[in-house]
């Protein structure tokens, strides 16, 4: 009996040794996303399916940059990383405050991009999300993008996450189009000797109550992020520790909306500006002020 109650107890102290190492592996592969990068952006529309013999496909879009990605929580089941693009003059950059990601372990809770400014709460049971990490996407003002849960890989020296989930229109195409209203993501995230790369295989999505979604036509998406020295990023990284605390209060006010686990609907702009003209002022720095603004953009 007592060798029979030990093998277990060893057995069971393997899979959770196992399930850690594992979970580890996960932890480390998603802060690869952090440090200072050349980033370039690749899309290209591949097919269309319009009937409209006028269509015409949206450009190829290439485009370079530097970007910093920083660590603003790493906790055991939430890892956040903040990324800043630098441009400009080298010697006296401008530092834009670009999307973040939050990473978190066994997520249930979902705002799933319905078109139009909505997103749909929707609650996951536990099992499905198992050993699982969602990854949530921000826009620059910190409101919701996208989000969705899948697995991190490691197998044959590789590490990727692969999920697809419905967004909004990338900003590249929501100033143009208008024939289409969501963008379903299929959104791949691979550690690479180089640094990281975001694959996309992105369709174009007609949304319409009552109707079945129509597929307009597809995308590649191919992202580069190639690692530099940290060095390089200083003016982004220091201007983050100068204004991490502003904008710790926008993802305090922000994590009260996105608490109140219903669906969410958001204004467009409120004064003839999109919220992240409102938040980006120097003059906004109170965080009463800056409770206020963002829920004026939240729909009753």
């Amino acid at each position: 009996m007592k060798k029979l109650v030990l093998g277990s107890l060893l057995l069971f102290l393997a899979i959770s040794i196992n399930a850690q190492s594992k979970k580890t592996k996960d932890q480390n592969a998603i802060k690869e996303m952090c440090g200072c990068f050349e980033v370039t952006f690749n899309f290209a529309e591949t097919f269309n399916y319009s009937k409209d013999s006028t269509y015409k496909p949206s450009e190829t879009k290439v485009d370079k940059g530097l970007e910093w990605a920083g660590l603003v929580t790493d906790d055991n089941n939430k890892i956040s990383i903040q990324h800043l693009l630098q441009v400009g003059n080298p010697a006296k950059p401008m530092i834009i405050k670009h999307w973040r990601q939050d990473w978190i372990y066994e997520n249930t809770d979902f705002y799933m991009y319905n078109g139009d400014n909505n997103w749909t709460f929707e609650q996951k049971d536990k099992k499905n999300v198992k050993k699982q990490w969602t990854q949530k996407v921000y826009q620059v003002d910190d409101s919701p993008r996208y989000e969705g849960s899948g697995s991190w890989v490691h197998v044959d020296g590789k590490s990727y996450w692969e999920n697809t989930t419905t967004a909004p229109l990338p900003r590249r195409e929501y100033t143009k189009r208008s024939d289409y209203n969501i963008t379903l993501r299929g959104n791949r995230q691979e550690i690479t000797d180089y640094g990281w790369v975001h694959d996309q295989d992105n369709s174009k999505i007609i949304r319409e109550a009552g109707k079945d979604d129509v597929v307009l036509a597809n995308e590649k998406g191919y992202n580069t992020y190639k690692r530099v020295a940290d060095s390089r990023c200083k003016a982004a990284a220091d201007w983050w520790v100068a204004n991490n605390d502003k904008w710790q209060l926008v993802r305090n006010k922000w994590d009260e909306v996105y608490s109140r686990n219903t669906n969410l609907s958001l204004e467009t702009k409120v004064d003839n500006k999109p919220l992240y003209k409102h938040l980006f002022s120097d003059d906004v720095t109170q965080e009463k002020e800056m409770n206020t603004i963002i829920e004026s953009f939240v729909k009753k």
